[in-house]
């Protein structure tokens, strides 16, 4: 028998007097062993889900006491959380997901909160919590900065979460998804900063400047042109795989070159989806943009499944006995720095946007809950750095603390907030419009089950007529509310952000369609792009309150 190029590879990896056939056969043993852990945790995860949506606690939170109360002999193969992995693979997918379900529109309106908060917020809080941990902790100045920075990053899928169960308004859901976008990035490019200066024992304000120009703007430039070379790809394919495996390697890609020419991959990653999303969609059918739209939220949602199951792992609960003073206290240093941060910043605004309100503040504060990128930027610090195994039992101690405390805590603290107080009229729309739609829905069922036979003519007749007073009552009556106009000013705006969130909806159908129109060939680019521009100049004018 030949030797083939496999056994010529299994043979390389051998020391000197080792046995293929060994080697085979524990390398087989691995993989079987991982597949079985995988199959576990998955096991694990369904069974969170359905506990979490019976409790009505956040699904990240019960993945994390999940975690905590496994152990790793209890799996086929012990795994753990990688920060390689996590920072070359799980966080390209998260950035990039988030991206490309970022509406442009919404964040052109919300950019300049935004800015303030990714970018002067970041690094003020960082500031304020490495001094507090410094003064209270008595941890070196080099590493209570890598920590400051690090516990800057908040995980927005737990804050999203806790939107979901309480209603919140569409900007202030945009300005927290907005901000999270970028100061991934910035925290990223901080503690590459610092941690050059740990290497290398000095650092000049110039030098720090040069690196965050290139960092962003490198990101930045990176981020465009791939972007743009996959929306022009994009023109080519109307192939739902073939998309997906475009925009997988777009996105995997991107963040491999921004570390390899020294830019914020981060920032490429997230340009790049914003790009995708805006210009790429454009380009493709409804069905592709569907199926491509549904296998990043599943990348997504699988890539925070396993992170946060992880995370309980990998956190020892006789160390976090231990820890759970000192990670008290960094949460409240970090709390101190977010409230330092934000109430200014967001004071100052007011001279040239309009002003958030007070009560948004304070879920912009609530809402600051670490996640696991904390976790994953601590394992990567440099191995001399002053204390960095306590650096890492605190930081892990810290993120398991805010998730189950503040994690657990912000819907009920939100939903005391009354952040969205609907009148009656608008719930009286509301359930108007649920009557057109229910009756609306059954009555193509009725049509189904007549097309099936399964349906005698008269009995549809009589039922089709009864959902059709139904609807005609209901539709009668919203109109009615919609011509009304002896409201209240505070109706009014409720309303008035209610036709915008329609408005909205139907711009974008429009774009939809004229950019579908202009795919196909029917309309001239010159005057398919006049009308977008406009569409893009009211989109801009509403307002998301």
């Amino acid at each position: 028998m030949g030797i083939t190029p496999t056994r010529l590879w299994w043979l390389a990896q051998l020391p000197a007097g080792g046995d293929p056939a060994a080697a085979l056969t524990a390398s087989s043993s691995n993989v079987t062993g991982l597949v079985n852990t995988l199959i576990v945790l998955l096991l694990v995860a369904t069974v969170v889900a359905l506990i979490t949506r019976r409790l009505r606690i956040p699904y990240v939170v019960g993945l994390v006491l999940a975690g905590l109360t496994l152990t790793k002999s209890l799996l086929p193969q012990a795994v753990g959380l990688n920060p390689e992995i996590i920072l070359n693979l799980f966080l390209p997918i998260l950035i990039f997901e988030a991206a490309i379900n970022t509406d442009i529109s919404r964040l052109r309106s919300t950019i300049k909160p935004i800015a303030l908060l990714a970018g002067p917020g970041v690094v003020l809080a960082a500031v304020i919590t490495a001094t507090l941990l410094h003064l209270g902790l008595g941890l070196a100045i080099i590493t209570a900065a890598a920590i400051g920075v690090i516990l800057t990053i908040t995980d927005t899928v737990s804050v999203i979460a806790a939107f979901r169960s309480v209603p919140v308004p569409p900007r202030l859901a945009t300005i927290v998804e907005g901000e999270s976008l970028f100061n991934d990035g910035i925290a990223l490019v901080l503690l590459g900063m610092i941690t050059t200066l740990h290497l290398q024992g000095a650092f000049t304000v110039w030098e720090g400047l040069q690196q965050v120009i290139i960092a962003f703007v490198g990101g930045g430039v990176l981020g465009l042109g791939l972007g743009y070379l996959c929306v022009g790809l994009f023109q080519q394919l109307d192939d739902a795989l073939s998309n997906i495996l475009l925009t997988v390697a777009v996105s995997l890609g991107t963040f491999q070159i921004g570390q390899g020419l020294g830019v914020s991959s981060a920032i490429a990653v997230v340009i790049a989806g914003l790009v995708i999303g805006d210009l790429g969609f454009r380009h493709t059918s409804a069905s592709t943009k569907v199926t491509l739209l549904n296998f990043w939220e599943y990348a997504g949602f699988g890539v925070n499944t396993f992170i946060f199951l992880l995370v309980g792992l990998e956190v020892d609960p006789g160390v976090l006995q231990q820890t759970i003073p000192a990670a008290l206290f960094a949460i409240v240093a970090y709390q101190v720095g977010r409230i330092f941060a934000i109430y200014p910043l967001l004071f100052l605004l007011r001279f040239f946007d309009r002003p958030l309100p007070l009560r948004w503040q304070h879920v912009l504060i609530l809402g600051n809950i670490k996640g696991s990128l904390s976790m994953a930027l601590a394992l990567s610090l440099p191995l001399n750095l002053p204390g960095r195994p306590q650096v890492v039992a605190l930081v892990f101690s810290t993120v398991l603390v805010s998730l189950v405390g503040q994690g657990l805590s912000l819907p009920v603290l939100v939903k005391r907030l009354r952040l969205t107080a609907p009148s009656p009229t608008r719930q009286r729309m509301e359930t108007l419009q649920m009557n057109i739609i229910a009756a609306k829905a059954a009555q193509q069922e009725l049509a189904t089950l007549l097309q099936s036979g399964s349906l005698p003519k008269n009995l549809y007749e009589e039922l089709f007529a009864a959902y059709q007073a139904q609807i005609a009552t209901a539709d009668r009556d919203l109109r009615d509310l919609y011509n009304r106009r002896n409201l209240s000013d505070l109706t009014r705006l409720e309303d008035q952000s209610s036709l915008d969130g329609l408005r909205r909806r139907l711009y974008l159908a429009e774009k939809g369609a004229v950019n579908d129109a202009l795919r196909k060939g029917l309309l001239s680019e010159d005057i398919s792009q006049a009308y977008v521009r406009v569409l893009n100049e009211k989109l801009l004018s509403l307002k998301d309150d």
